[in-house]
C-alpha cells in the first residue's frame, strides 16, 4: 500500500513523519499526471503546489482552519488529501469531481472558486466573521503571483492590514514576478523572524521603548525602521509590509521542512502575515516543466512525450482563426491593437504579440483596468480589440458600460468561450453574454456561423464607430472555406439558409449548423423549415424576421446562452412590439441554473441544444398546441 492509499483525510497525513512526505509528493504527483493525462486539466500550476498542499494539511487544522486556493487551478493535491482519493479518476468529467475547489463537493473547499484574485477578499470575510462568531481558527489564502496582477487582490490587502485581522496570505510565486532576491540569507531570515519566541519578544521590547518617557515613541518607529530596512534590503517585502503585513520569504516552496517550520511559526502571529514561496511550475514531469504554458490548461496526453493524444483535424479553431486575421487587419491597419488580460496564448494573440509588440498589451488579470485602458485608446482614435473570455468578461461590466458605451467609443470585444465550454464548468461557461451585452445603449451584438463569417464580423467591426461585440465558441471551427478577401456584413441583416413553410428556426452563432442539422432530420417527417442564421442579437433584423412570422405559423429560437434575456427574448420583444400574435413560439436555451461540468457534447444533448434536441423540440411545438402559449397570450403577460 502507497502512503497516497493510506491518508483518507488530513488526520491519517498528520500520523506520517517528516521524512515519508517526500515520498508521499512524488505519490501525488504520479497520480496528478495520470489523471490529467487522460482527462485533461490543470497540470502544471497544480503538480508545482503539491508540497504546499502537504504542508498546509500537516500544519493546519482543517477543515476548522480555512484554507483558500485562488482560482483552484492549483487544488488538485489539495483534493486528493481531503477524502477524494478514489474518487479523482473522474475528476472534470460529467458527474465528477471538479477542476476547482467546490463548497458543495467538499467541507475542505472552504470557497467555490475558479476566477482569479477572490481568494484574500473571501479569506478576510471569513477571519472577520471567525471574530464575531468568537471562533479562533485559522484562515489561509494561497494565491499565485499571476492572480496578484488583479486589482481586487491589492484592495483585500489593504483593508485586511487596516483591520489588523488575523490572516495568513500564501504567495505561490512560480515565475519570480515580485523578484529576484531568492536564497539562502532570505530564507533563514524568514525562517528566524516567524519563529513564536522571537515574534512574543519584539512585541513585548517593542512596548518596552514605547514606555520610555519622552522619548519612548521615536526610539521605537526608528527601531522599527531598522528591522524593516534590514528585511527589505534582502528580500522583497517591501510592498507588503506597506499594507501592513508581517512579510516572510521568499522561502523555497518543494522544501517540505523548511514549509512546515515556518507554516508552524506563522500559524501563532495573530497580525495579517504573507508568506511568499517560490515554486517551479510542472515540478516533478519534465515536459510540463519545460512547457508550463502548454501545460497550464492540457488537454488528454501521452506521459512518455507529452504529445496530445486528441484526433488531429484538419479544422482551426475559431481561437487560431481570430488571432490569425486579427494580425492580417493589424499589417493592413495601423489603428488597430489588441489588448487582453494575461490570455496572450488562450485568445490566439501570440503571434499579433511577437508581429506588433508595440500594438499589443497584455494587461494582467485585470479585466477592468483592460477595458478602461481600451477606451482611453479609442478616445484617441484607435481600434482596441479586446479579447477577453465570455467568463471573465463579466467581471469589467461596469467599465462596459460606464467607460465605452455611454460615449459610443469604438471598442471591439472578442468574446471568446462564449456559450458551452465543457469541462472547467460554471465558472468558465459563457452563458450569459447575450444578456448582458445586449441590453446595453449603443452596443452591437454578433455572432457567426462558422469561421469565415467570423472573419467577416471582424471587418464589420473594425469598420464600425461604436462599441461592438464578436461572441464565438471554444473548440474547432466547422472547416468551411475561407475567403481571401472577407466583405463586411452590413449591421443588423440577417441570413435566410433554407426556404420552408411549416416552421421558422431563427439561430445564432454554433446553433446555427445544429439548427441546419434538425432542419434535414425535420424533412423526413415532413415537416418543411425556414433556417435563419439571425447573425446579430441586437441589432435584430427586423424586417427580415417580422416578414417570415407573417406567413409562417410556428416559431422556434435557438441560441447556446441562458434563456432569460437572451436571444430569443430579444426576438419575442420584437414581435410584441409590432403587435403580430396567433403565432406559437418556443425558446431554447440553457435555463435558470449555472450550468455543471462535463464534456460539451454531452451537455449540449442534456439541455437539447443538438440536432435531436431541436428536432424534438420542433415536434412538440407543432404537435403539442396546449403546451405552448401563443404569442397574443404572452403579451399580455410582459
Amino acid at each position: 500500500m502507497t502512503l497516497l492509499e493510506k491518508i483518507q483525510s488530513p488526520a491519517d497525513l498528520k500520523m506520517l513523519e517528516r521524512h515519508e512526505l517526500p515520498q508521499l509528493a512524488e505519490e501525488i504527483r504520479r497520480v496528478i499526471v495520470d489523471v490529467v493525462s487522460k482527462n485533461g486539466g490543470h497540470l502544471a500550476s497544480s503538480l508545482g503546489a503539491v508540497e504546499l498542499a502537504i504542508a498546509i494539511h500537516y500544519v493546519f487544522d482543517t477543515p476548522n482552519d480555512k484554507v483558500i486556493w485562488d482560482v483552484g487551478h492549483q487544488s488538485y493535491a489539495h483534493k486528493l488529501l481531503t477524502g477524494r482519493r478514489e474518487r479523482f479518476h473522474t475528476l472534470r468529467k460529467h458527474g465528477g469531481l471538479s477542476g476547482f475547489t467546490k463548497r458543495s463537493e467538499s467541507i475542505f473547499d472552504a470557497f467555490t472558486t475558479g476566477h482569479s484574485g477572490t481568494s484574500i477578499s473571501a479569506a478576510l470575510g471569513m477571519t472577520c466573521a471567525n471574530r464575531l462568531k468568537g471562533l479562533d481558527s485559522k484562515v489561509v489564502a494561497v494565491i499565485g503571483d499571476g492572480s496578484m496582477t488583479a486589482g481586487l487582490a491589492y484592495e483585500a490587502l489593504n483593508q485586511a492590514g487596516d483591520l489588523h485581522k488575523d490572516l495568513i496570505v500564501i504567495l505561490n510565486d512560480n515565475d519570480m514576478s515580485i523578484s529576484k532576491n531568492v536564497g539562502a540569507i532570505s530564507s533563514l531570515l524568514s525562517r528566524t523572524f516567524s519563529g513564536q519566541r522571537l515574534q512574543t519578544w519584539r512585541k513585548e521590547f517593542g512596548e518596552f521603548l514605547k514606555s520610555l518617557p519622552g522619548i519612548g515613541d521615536n526610539i521605537y518607529n526608528w527601531a522599527k525602521r531598522s528591522e524593516e530596512s534590514l528585511k527589505t534590503f534582502i528580500t522583497p517585502g517591501m510592498l507588503f509590509e506597506a499594507f501592513n503585513f508581517d512579510y516572510f520569504g521568499p522561502i523555497k516552496g518543494h522544501n517540505l521542512n523548511h514549509l512546515i517550520t515556518i507554516l508552524s511559526n506563522i500559524r501563532n502571529i495573530k497580525d495579517p502575515v504573507l508568506l511568499h514561496v517560490t515554486t517551479t511550475k510542472g515540478k516533478g514531469y519534465d515536459q510540463a516543466e519545460k512547457n508550463p504554458t502548454y501545460f497550464h490548461g492540457v488537454g488528454c496526453f501521452d506521459i512518455d512525450t507529452g504529445n496530445s493524444t486528441a484526433p488531429v483535424c484538419a479544422a482551426p479553431s475559431y481561437t487560431d482563426v481570430f488571432g490569425d486575421f486579427v494580425t492580417k487587419l493589424a499589417e493592413q491597419n495601423d489603428k488597430v491593437v489588441a489588448v487582453t488580460a494575461a490570455m496572450p496564448e488562450g485568445t490566439g494573440l501570440s503571434d499579433f504579440a511577437q508581429r506588433f509588440p508595440d500594438r499589443f498589451f497584455d494587461v494582467g488579470i485585470a479585466e477592468q483596468h483592460g477595458v478602461t485602458f481600451a477606451a482611453g485608446m479609442a478616445a484617441e482614435g484607435f481600434r482596441p480589440i479586446v479579447a477577453i473570455y465570455s467568463t471573465f468578461l463579466q467581471r469589467a461590466y461596469d467599465q462596459i458600460i460606464h467607460d465605452v458605451c455611454i460615449e459610443k467609443l469604438p471598442v471591439i470585444f472578442a468574446v471568446d468561450r462564449g456559450g458551452i465550454v465543457g469541462e472547467d464548468g460554471p465558472t468558465h461557461h459563457g452563458q450569459f453574454d447575450f444578456s448582458y451585452l445586449r441590453s446595453l445603449p449603443n452596443m452591437v451584438v454578433m455572432a457567426p456561423k462558422d469561421e469565415n463569417e467570423l472573419r467577416r464580423m471582424l471587418v464589420t467591426a473594425v469598420e464600425y464607430k461604436g462599441p461592438i461585440a464578436i461572441r464565438y465558441p471554444r473548440g474547432i471551427a466547422t472547416g468551411v472555406p475561407l475567403e481571401k478577401s472577407p466583405a463586411p456584413i452590413p449591421i443588423g441583416q440577417a441570413e435566410i439558409l433554407t426556404q420552408g413553410e411549416d416552421l421558422l428556426i431563427l439561430s445564432i452563432g454554433r446553433m446555427v449548423a445544429s439548427a441546419l442539422g434538425a432542419c434535414e432530420t425535420l424533412k423526413a417527417s415532413g415537416i418543411s423549415a425556414t433556417v435563419v442564421n439571425c447573425r446579430f442579437v441586437k441589432p435584430l433584423d427586423s424586417n427580415c424576421i417580422i416578414r417570415l412570422a407573417h406567413n409562417i405559423p410556428y416559431i422556434l429560437t435557438v441560441e447556446e446562452n441562458v434563456l432569460q434575456g437572451g436571444f430569443g427574448s430579444a426576438v419575442l420583444e420584437l414581435l410584441c412590439d409590432y403587435g403580430i400574435s396567433n403565432l406559437k413560439i418556443k425558446r431554447l436555451g440553457l435555463p435558470d441554473q449555472f450550468i455543471e461540468h462535463g464534456a460539451s457534447t454531452t451537455l449540449r444533448a442534456k439541455y437539447g441544444l443538438d440536432v435531436n434536441g431541436i428536432v424534438e423540440a420542433a415536434k412538440s411545438l407543432m404537435d403539442s398546441n396546449d403546451k405552448v402559449i401563443s404569442l397574443g397570450a404572452l403579451a399580455q403577460n410582459l
